[in-house]
């Protein structure tokens, strides 16, 4: 995926927000009610997108 400079802080956020409603859905998850993955996995996904969205937050910061 080829990203422009400018469009790499959205896409950040993006990752980030996806990755709070991961955690929700992890918190569903331990209460009971699993929604496709178990609530470990779903974590596992969260750390997954925040890491991708910081990398792309420092690549857009370091490259300006």
């Amino acid at each position: 995926m080829f990203l422009r400079d400018k469009d790499k802080p959205m896409v950040s956020k993006i990752l980030v927000d996806a990755s709070v409603v991961a955690v929700v859905l992890s918190g569903l998850g331990a209460l009971g009610t699993d929604i496709y993955l178990a609530s470990t996995q779903w974590l596992l996904v969260a750390i997954t997108l925040v890491a991708w969205g910081i990398f792309l937050l420092l690549e857009a910061e370091f490259r300006s």
